[in-house]
């Protein structure tokens, strides 16, 4: 199975030589290190057992540099069936062990033989199979699928017990295997693309070599691919991809019937004619339910076949802290080719691989980002835009749908668009404080670089009026100096003069300040850009908390109390 690069995960700097050894040779690898603990690592985390869990349902190899119990023991609530599962291993900190733990079907063997070569020791490989054979068997390379899981374990035992086994049809890979191998043998390895019925005394291996080109999409697709292929007397299980016309990328049946079949989906221009691919020759017929099966005489890479859809995701970082970007944010940057936003949020979102390209502009740059993500898109990337906090509070989930709305650019509007959230600043900084925001809220930017500051000012009053609690996004500037001070004496006109304020600066990030004050005693001297200033309604309490500091709350409840 073809995965990305494993995740190198270390909980102390006595394992990051050993760590920076191992990426030596995945250079596309990053050293997940412990925070305040690892010095030097390309990202950080605060939760062991939570990671590793992370990076196993994200279906990503995990080289582990601890003891095997804690890995074992961390991913055991996420483990599942055998032949579902990346590879794991664990290394000795001083690298003098290599041992692969789970993944025996994912080529975690494989995985740890190139590890303990790097490393200059032998891999622990307890895997009888491997042991005797010196591969495994029910893992064929990449571009061959295996028949049945569960015939196969019982082919390999009757192999274990001395039986000796035939090969039929192309097995390169196994002619460097210690295989019994005699021609009058009851036991068979078949490697083949016709259609065959499974049996006890066959192990079944298929070389994915067969395509399907959509040419009407219908509503059970994935049924009448299978249905094509069996009227050939083909295998499924050797089809390597789907091919569509890049007028459907959007078309949501052609990728429900891929997910369905589970292979990729690739796209061609409108009469681009797929005769050979990678220096193979295809064989083309029509088949019913317009569809054509094309068939090459060994295993094909779907990355050499047309291009994929491309991909943009407009995401919240957060407020900054790794501990607050939600999963999703995390996975969506680690497939990303391109990143593209301004400059401070774009380092935030590192580190980066050597292969992702990092676009950077100037903060007032978004509708000139939003069209370049979306030609970058256009082209079968996977492209990123970044925003801090929530992309959808005051960022550039709106810059990028307006970009849209004004395109009649077919291939802009067939890229694949999604939008992920992020803990927004005043999010953040209301949980610092408590839940000032914890009734009915406004959220408001004092910015008149895009409306004016008359609309600010008159919605302002009637959030007032309303006796909402207030939250402001970017509260002063140089060049908006005033601001703040009007927007302060339309608040006092509604509020008293105790009123609770948050005042969190730089929240989530380094250096980050949270202080509580009140109405009357707020200046616009003690905010700048960076501050979010969170003012509360008539009913916002504060009390002291243990430390010292003051609690902030806004009861739900309006009025009397129930």
């Amino acid at each position: 199975m073809s995965r990305g690069a494993p995740a190198i995960v270390i909980l102390g700097n006595g394992s990051l030589n050993t760590a920076r050894r191992i990426q030596q040779r995945y250079p596309q690898a990053r050293i997940h290190g412990l925070a305040q603990r690892v010095e030097g690592a390309d990202c950080t985390y605060s939760d062991f057992g939570a990671t590793l869990r992370q990076l196993y349902q994200q279906d990503t190899a995990i080289i582990a540099l601890c003891a095997a119990g804690i890995v074992i023991r961390s991913l055991a609530p996420v483990l599942l069936e055998k032949g579902a599962e990346p590879p794991v291993l664990a290394v000795a900190e001083d690298a003098s062990a290599v041992v692969p733990l789970l993944g025996g079907l994912g080529g975690v063997n494989d995985l740890a033989r190139e590890i303990a070569a790097h490393l200059a020791v032998a891999p622990a490989i307890t895997t009888s199979g491997e042991l005797r054979f010196g591969t495994c068997l029910l893992n064929p390379p990449s571009g061959y699928a295996l028949g049945d899981l569960e015939l196969g374990k019982r082919f390999v035992s009757d192999l274990l017990a001395g039986e000796p086994v035939r090969i039929e049809g192309d097995a390169p890979w196994l002619a460097r295997a210690q295989l019994p191998e005699s021609q009058q043998a009851r036991l068979a390895i078949h490697v083949g693309s016709a259609e065959r019925t499974p049996t006890a005394n066959e192990l079944l291996i298929y070389p994915r070599n067969l395509v399907a080109r959509v040419c009407t999409p219908t509503p059970e697709l994935a049924q009448a691919v299978r249905d094509a292929l069996h009227a050939a007397s083909l295998a499924w299980q050797s089809l390597a991809c789907l091919i569509a016309e890049d007028t459907l990328m959007a078309n949501m049946q052609v990728h429900e019937a891929a997910a369905e079949l589970g292979v990729p989906l690739r796209f061609v221009s409108p009469g681009e004619q797929t005769l050979a691919v990678a220096g193979q020759t295809l064989a083309w017929h029509e088949a019913d339910n317009g569809l054509a099966l094309g068939a090459a005489p060994g295993p094909l890479d779907p990355q050499q076949i047309g291009r994929v859809r491309g991909r943009l995701a407009v995401i919240g970082l957060g407020p900054g802290a790794a501990d607050l970007m939600v999963p999703a944010v995390k996975a969506e940057l680690a497939r990303a080719n391109d990143v593209l936003g301004y400059e401070t949020y774009v380092r935030m979102a590192g580190p980066f691989r050597d292969d992702q390209v990092l676009h950077c502009t100037d903060n007032r740059e978004e509708m000139q980002r939003a069209r370049h993500a979306f030609e970058l898109a256009a082209q079968g990337r996977s492209v990123v835009v970044v925003s801090s906090g929530d992309p959808g509070v005051f960022a550039m989930a709106a810059a990028v749908l307006e970009a849209l709305h004004a395109s009649s650019d077919p291939q802009w509007h067939s890229v694949e668009l999604e939008m992920l959230p992020g803990v927004s600043a005043s999010l953040a900084t209301a949980a610092q404080a408590g839940a000032p925001l914890g009734h009915d809220f406004c959220v408001m930017s004092l910015s008149d670089n895009l409306k004016p500051w008359s609309i600010i000012e008159k919605r302002l009053d009637l959030a007032c009026e309303a006796d909402l609690a207030l939250a402001f996004y970017n509260p002063i500037s140089r060049s908006r100096p005033w601001q703040l001070g009007v927007a302060l004496e339309v608040v006092a006109r509604h509020r008293t003069a105790q009123t609770p304020v948050v005042l969190g600066r730089d929240i989530g990030r380094p250096g980050q300040t949270l202080r509580v004050t009140t109405l009357g005693e707020l200046t616009p001297e003690q905010v700048d850009m960076r501050t979010m200033v969170l003012i509360g309604s008539s009913t916002t309490c504060t009390f002291p908390r243990a430390d010292g500091r003051e609690w902030v709350y806004t009861p739900r409840w309006y009025g009397e109390k129930p």
